[in-house]
């Protein structure tokens, strides 16, 4: 190995030691970067509208999201912070209704199910055991909020200086990407553009009916704090496969304190939605916006969440969609498609101008080569050649 090829190498690793050190810091830039350009959609939808502005029509989306920000906090918070004092005390008497429901069951179904009808007489009885040790957590979530609170104002702050003026910031990425390939770079950043902003339209839409269909189910089965119940499942709906998991938990609680059927029904309204949301709402609205595999989709998701926790798994989908775009145009189409194809077509058909400036520097040489064989041959060989000479050093001490 060459002295350069070991500082290239050692360079390389230093690199990539440097950005698994801010990776965090690259997924929040990420997560700004995803959420300008959904807001910017909205901002270009209003100046199309009529405000001239751009600065007018930022401050009118970025108001309309906080005011949405805000009804949606004291929609859940309060509700759920009055429900839970109340349910701490029922929780003892919900407890002895569970116990005597399963005493009834039991002897209502046959022997062989009586072990199994046991042992989940014991999980209820160590219920409020349960519940009061993840109550005694709640100290450590807060004691990290001082950080979320500063993450979430550095992606604000982020996010507003991206809308502001974006042309810079992707001035200065296309920098980093070589000349010959900036402006099949800046198409392929405009199409991840698209994606995003597809993307984004059909996981509110899937957010939309999730809610309503959450809220009639539960407000149908009487089951305390419907609409409550209804937002938190509509937000978790943002992350495939755990969110929906996640959103039945707090419903199921409530229900089982205030009757045990109650639980088995929402148990059951909660997998229907899941059902109509993975076979209806995502076949007929998000294939028409992005085209994602649900086998990557959940790969994506665990990829994430293990080399970079929650915030990975939050931003599984949103880096995803990017990351097939990039595969899509770059590996597949300017690579693979083009290993052997002489005559350098893309798909689209337009001319690879990498392989194109190569074509034409080997054409050069060719012609080059062809000029000096027929000096060569040509009975003024001895003096062309001699005047070449004196030409190149005459031109090589001018440039010294």
């Amino acid at each position: 190995m060459s002295f350069s090829n070991l500082v290239g190498a050692i360079a390389l690793l230093i690199a990539i030691y440097i950005i698994w050190q801010i990776r965090f810091i690259l997924l929040l830039a990420f997560a700004a970067v995803a959420l300008a350009t959904a807001i910017n959609y909205l901002v270009e939808f209003l100046m199309k509208e009529g405000i001239k502005k751009r600065g007018v029509a930022i401050f009118l989306s970025l108001a309309f999201l906080v005011m949405v920000l805000i009804i949606f906090v004291f929609s859940i918070i309060p509700p759920f912070i009055d429900q839970v004092q109340e349910s701490l005390y029922l929780l003892p008497q919900a407890v002895d209704r569970v116990e005597a429901w399963l005493n009834w069951l039991q002897r209502q179904v046959p022997e062989q199910l009586v072990g199994e009808i046991q042992r989940l007489e014991n999980v209820t009885r160590n219920l409020p055991g349960v519940v009061s040790q993840l109550l005694s957590n709640f100290y450590a979530i807060f004691t990290d909020s001082l950080g979320i609170i500063l993450n979430i104002l550095l992606v604000t702050v982020v996010t507003i200086m991206l809308l502001a003026s974006p042309r810079p910031y992707v001035r200065l990425f296309l920098a980093f990407v070589p000349s010959f390939y900036r402006r099949r770079a800046a198409k392929i950043l405009k199409k991840c553009e698209t994606s995003l902003v597809g993307w984004t339209k059909g996981i509110l839409f899937n957010m939309l009916v999730i809610t309503v269909l959450s809220w009639l189910g539960l407000t149908i089965l009487g089951v305390p704090l419907p609409l409550a119940n209804a937002l938190l499942a509509g937000l978790l709906t943002f992350i495939p496969n755990l969110g929906p998991t996640l959103s039945c938990i707090p419903p199921i609680i409530l229900a089982l304190i205030d009757t045990p059927w109650k639980a088995v029904g929402v148990l059951i309204l909660y997998v229907l939605i899941q059902q109509v949301e993975s076979n209806i709402l995502t076949p007929l609205v998000m294939k028409q916006q992005v085209s994602l595999l649900p086998a990557i989709t959940l790969l994506a998701q665990a990829t994430f969440a293990v080399f970079f926790g929650f915030i990975g798994l939050f931003l599984a989908l949103p880096l995803a969609v990017v990351a097939q775009v990039w595969i899509e145009e770059v590996l597949i189409k300017d690579v693979f498609s083009n290993w052997n194809n002489k005559s350098n077509f893309r798909q689209d058909g337009s001319r690879d101008r990498f392989h194109d400036g190569h074509a034409r520097s080997l054409s050069q040489k060719h012609q080059h080569q062809s000029k000096l064989t027929k000096y060569a041959n040509s009975p003024d060989a001895t003096q062309s050649s001699s005047q070449v000479v004196t030409t190149e050093i005459g031109f090589n001490n001018d440039s010294v």
